[in-house]
C-alpha cells in the first residue's frame, strides 16, 4: 500500500512538474513572441547582400530618440553636410574634420559603414574658394590638396566616396562650376586619380540627381564612365541620388539604367532617396509614395551590382525638402514624430520582410 501510495504521489508530482514546465515554456514562448525583435531594414537588406542606410547631420545627434532609431535600423550612414568642402576646409589649407569625425565615430559605435560625401561639388564651397579668380595651375593644386587631405584623413574609415557630385546639367552638358570653367572636364579624372592615390582601397563614385532613368543626363554619365574606364581612371561606381517627386512621375527605366552601368563593370547605389509630394499629404499620396519606395528598392535588388539603398535622412522631422521646395515635403519613410509611414512597410515588403 505504502509503495503504491508513494508511486501515486511521485506520479502526481511528476505530472504537476510537467504541467508547470509546459506552462512555463508556453509562457516563455509567448513572451518571446511578444518581445521578439523584428528584423530591421538593414537585417532584411543583408539577406540580399545589400546595405540599407540613412543620411544624418550633426545637429540632429542631440535628439536621443532619433539617434537610437538611426543606430538600430540602418547599417550604413552618410554625413549630410559634415564632410563637404565648406565644413572641412573653411580656410585655405586649414582643415577641420570634427563634424565628419563625429559621424564616423557614431557609425563605429553602431557597427555601421560610412559613405564619404562629397569631395568635389559646385555648391557649399567656402568663400575663399569662390570669391576670387584662379589660374588653372593654382586651382589644380588647391583641388589636389583638398581631395588628398580629406581622403587620407578618412582612409580605412569610409567604404566609398562620392568623389565628384553633380557634374552635369539636365541636357547632358557639363555644369559650369568653378572647377569645369578653370580646369576643363579633366578635373573629374584628376580627382578620381588623386583620391585613389590617397586611399587605394576605397570605392570611388560619381553621384548625381535625375539620372535614375535613361535620358540625356544619365547618357552623359554613361559616356563619361566608358571614357574613364577606357583610360584606366579609377572609377568604381555611379550613385543615383533618387530625389523623386510624385508630381513628375516615376522613372520607369531605373532597372534598365542600373543594368547598363553594371555592364561597364561598375557598382551602382541609390544614395539619397526621398520621394516628396505637394502638401498636404493624403492617404492616396502616401500610398503612391510607398509604391515608389518599393519599386526603387526592387529595382536595386534585381541588379546584382546595385550594392545598397540610402534614404536622405529617414524622418520628415529632419528632411531638407520643405526649406528648398516650399509647399512640398512628407518625403521620408518616417513622419516627424518618428512614426513609420506606409513607405516604411513597403520597404520591408520589397526586402522580403513582413
Amino acid at each position: 500500500m505504502r509503495k503504491s501510495a508513494t508511486r501515486l504521489r511521485l506520479a502526481g508530482a511528476l505530472a504537476a512538474a510537467l504541467m508547470l514546465a509546459g506552462i512555463a515554456s508556453g509562457t516563455a514562448a509567448q513572451a518571446g513572441e511578444r518581445h521578439g525583435k523584428e528584423p530591421t531594414l538593414a537585417d532584411l537588406a543583408q539577406r540580399h547582400g545589400r546595405y540599407f542606410g540613412s543620411a544624418t547631420d550633426n545637429p540632429e545627434l542631440t535628439d536621443e530618440p532619433y539617434k537610437a532609431l538611426l543606430g538600430s535600423e540602418f547599417d550604413q550612414i552618410t554625413p549630410g553636410n559634415g564632410m563637404k568642402w565648406y565644413a572641412t576646409e573653411p580656410q585655405q589649407g586649414v582643415f577641420d574634420f570634427s563634424k565628419g569625425d563625429e559621424i564616423v565615430n557614431l557609425a563605429r559605435a553602431n557597427r555601421q559603414k560610412v559613405r564619404g560625401h562629397t569631395l568635389v561639388w559646385h555648391s557649399q564651397l567656402p568663400d575663399w574658394l569662390t570669391g576670387r579668380e584662379w589660374t588653372a595651375p593654382e586651382l589644380r593644386a588647391v583641388l589636389k590638396k583638398h581631395v588628398q587631405a580629406e581622403v587620407r584623413h578618412y582612409r580605412g574609415k569610409v567604404f566609398a566616396w562620392d568623389v565628384v557630385n553633380e557634374a552635369f546639367n539636365e541636357d547632358g552638358t557639363y555644369r559650369e562650376s568653378v572647377f569645369y570653367k578653370t580646369l576643363g572636364p579633366g578635373y573629374i579624372a584628376d580627382a578620381l586619380r588623386w583620391a585613389h592615390q590617397a586611399d587605394p582601397r576605397v570605392k570611388l563614385y560619381l553621384n548625381d540627381y535625375n539620372i535614375e532613368g535613361i535620358g540625356p543626363k544619365s547618357d552623359a554619365y554613361h559616356r563619361l564612365a566608358k571614357e574613364l574606364k577606357a583610360k584606366g581612371v579609377p572609377l568604381h561606381g555611379i550613385g543615383f541620388q533618387a530625389h523623386l517627386a510624385l508630381q513628375y512621375g516615376y522613372p520607369t527605366t531605373v532597372e534598365d539604367n542600373l543594368r547598363r552601368f553594371s555592364r561597364l563593370g561598375l557598382d551602382t547605389a541609390l544614395t539619397e532617396v526621398d520621394v516628396r509630394m505637394q502638401l498636404p499629404a493624403t492617404q492616396e499620396k502616401l500610398a503612391q509614395q510607398a509604391k515608389w519606395y518599393r519599386d526603387l528598392t526592387e529595382a536595386c535588388l534585381a541588379v546584382r551590382r546595385c550594392v545598397g539603398v540610402t534614404v536622405w535622412d529617414y524622418t520628415d522631422k529632419y528632411s531638407w525638402i520643405p526649406a528648398v521646395f516650399p509647399g512640398e515635403g512628407a518625403a521620408l519613410p518616417w513622419d516627424e514624430q518618428l512614426r513609420p509611414k506606409p513607405a516604411y512597410f513597403a520597404l520591408r515588403e520589397a526586402l522580403g520582410g513582413r
